[in-house]
């Protein structure tokens, strides 16, 4: 995956460090996952690797019971996951997550998005094929740690490839193996640093420095929406 592989994670990382940013969309993910798999997250994944995930950007626990609480109200009725595909600056597919409680706002909000950096909404389906839906479990990797051992140890739970980048490795699978990926993870005492879903393209494209200023324009325009969950690009 290469540049690609690179270009992603460095975009991520830098968004993530929108700590004003990042605990709202936090709690938003644990409170969605408690309130459609149940609050206990020993037999909730998804809530389990929810909290997992907010722990390690040092989310505070009131904050996690709270958001799991809140998952058993009547607010939580009105939050709704909802996905929608565009085209950017320079022909830039963009996909993106979102989870809201007023999909008319959140439609507009990212549609102006698009249309002010010279790009556009596209009908609910057309990018499906030009991604693919990954389980992206991000893990430590420490002096005993035997890569090829362990992808022969994972690979029964749904494990595609295992990537490395110094101390850290990547594990990728389907994104129906997300849960019994993660929990062969917690039962083997694999460190686990954060477990997501992601769309990564199935054929990357290249773009130059001045052309990827402007897709990053758009796409922190787009990522400082509080309903703006995750965006993923075809971006090599």
């Amino acid at each position: 995956m290469g540049r690609a592989f690179e270009y992603r994670r460095a975009a991520k990382e830098k968004r993530w460090d929108k700590m004003s940013k990042v605990f709202p969309k936090l709690a938003k993910t644990i409170t969605l996952a408690a309130k459609e798999g149940g609050t206990d997250p020993d037999m909730n994944p998804r809530l389990r690797t929810a909290i997992q995930n907010a722990k390690a950007q040092n989310m505070p626990k009131d904050n996690i019971e709270a958001a799991i609480k809140r998952s058993q109200g009547k607010d939580a009725d009105a939050y709704t996951e909802v996905f929608y595909e565009g085209k950017g600056p320079h022909g830039v597919l963009v996909f993106v997550e979102c989870a809201t409680d007023n999909t008319t706002r959140t439609v507009a909000n990212v549609k102006s998005y698009f249309n002010r950096n010279g790009g556009s909404l596209v009908p609910s389906g057309s990018l499906e094929f030009m991604f693919s839906r990954k389980a992206v479990i991000e893990f430590e990797i420490t002096p005993e740690t035997d890569l090829e051992e362990m992808e022969l140890e994972l690979i029964d739970f749904g494990l595609e490839e295992i990537e490395s980048q110094e101390n850290t490795g990547y594990a990728y699978g389907d994104y129906t193996a997300f849960g019994t990926l993660t929990k062969a993870f917690e039962d083997k005492g694999i460190p686990v640093v954060k477990a997501t879903l992601e769309r990564i393209p199935t054929s990357p494209v290249d773009f130059n420095e001045e052309q990827l200023t402007d897709i990053e324009k758009m796409l922190d325009k787009i990522e400082d929406d509080d309903d703006v969950q995750a965006v993923f690009t075809n971006v090599g």
